[in-house]
């Protein structure tokens, strides 16, 4: 490994050139970076990070800040996102900040963006009326958003089609004959749970069905409540034959409820459940095979990543805005009622 001095003196360049060629300013021409860029590698050459920070007016991180109530790190499909922005921020030598707020989470972007440690923030999340994003962009710290807010504000974020993908999967269980529906999902405070709940009821519209308000249970995502609500829909008068699930986590402690209530997955039951592709949970392998809808939570992370670090290369936030589609895969939990 070699320092900057040495790296200079032997591509017979100044320390101020090869250090604007590997940080990326636009007036070192294209084929001196691909010089400097290449004996950086051959010669495994890391810039000191804080001669960077100096020398950009970067601090080489993105922030993600959680509550400390909520601990969303003890929640696999949030770790798996930030497995997926740290290794493509990892890739272009940046890190990430994780901070986490006790009650204060607009005092911990004050904080960040006043010693100015990260250079763009992941907001995850994100509520139908979020704050953060209007808080951020007076505090001058660039923002992306994982999800989406209703607000009027031109922000850059990266989005799944919630919204079609619970519409896909509702009219999947109509076309099967299904009549009552069951949506097990989060509040709808949160952005994605209201497009799920909305593409529900769109579903259901269209057939000329009522969105019954007894079929619609929200809570967080985990196994146990999961297994809480689908047993709390079974015991309704008119309960349902098929249950929509907002994660495969809720998917599973309704399969456990439907066990416990004699009803067999499959046969005389139906079950979607949104997956987000974790490695350690695998819809196929279930019994029955789960049908899902199917988006990588560790492809966005990836994606929110190369965003966050798009806007402090200098690109309009605006423009950077994507709404991915969901696939649905039909698999054995999904069958026609029984008469």
């Amino acid at each position: 490994m070699v320092n900057l001095k040495e790296l200079s003196e032997h591509l017979g360049l100044s320390q101020t050139t090869v250090s604007r060629a590997l940080n990326g300013f636009p007036e070192v021409g294209e084929n001196t970076r691909k010089r400097v860029l290449e004996a950086a590698e051959t010669f495994q050459y890391r810039p000191n990070s804080s001669a960077r920070k100096l020398a950009t007016g970067r601090a080489g991180a993105v922030g993600i800040v959680f509550s400390a109530e909520r601990n969303i790190l003890l929640d696999p499909i949030f770790t798996d996102f930030l497995a997926g922005v740290a290794s493509q921020c990892s890739l272009a030598d940046n890190d990430v900040l994780v901070s986490s707020s006790h009650g204060d989470e607009a005092g911990t972007y004050r904080r960040l963006a006043r010693i100015r440690s990260v250079d763009a923030v992941v907001l995850s999340s994100p509520t139908v009326d979020d704050t953060r994003v209007a808080l951020l962009q007076r505090l001058g710290l660039p923002v992306v958003v994982h999800g989406r807010c209703l607000t009027s504000l031109p922000y850059a974020h990266l989005d799944i089609d919630n919204e079609k993908a619970f519409f896909q999967a509702t009219s999947l269980l109509l076309d099967l004959g299904h009549r009552s529906i069951g949506l097990i999902s989060e509040s709808v405070n949160y952005t994605f749970a209201l497009h799920r709940s909305q593409g529900w009821r769109r579903a259901l519209a269209e057939r000329g069905l009522p969105a019954r308000p007894e079929l619609e249970c929200s809570a967080r995502m985990t196994e146990e409540n999961g297994y809480r609500m689908a047993r709390s829909l079974f015991d309704i008068p008119t309960p349902p034959t098929a249950l929509l699930c907002s994660s495969i986590f809720a998917a599973l402690g309704a399969m456990r409820a439907a066990r416990d209530t004699n009803r067999v997955i499959g046969k005389d039951m139906s079950i979607i459940a949104h997956d987000d592709g974790l490695a350690a949970i695998r819809p196929e392998t279930l019994t029955p095979a789960l049908t899902t809808t199917f988006s990588s939570i560790h492809a966005a992370g990836k994606r929110v990543a190369e965003i966050a670090m798009a806007i402090t290369s200098g690109t309009e936030p605006a423009t950077l805005s994507e709404i991915w589609p969901v696939d649905l895969v039909s698999r054995g939990s999904t069958v026609a009622p029984v008469r």
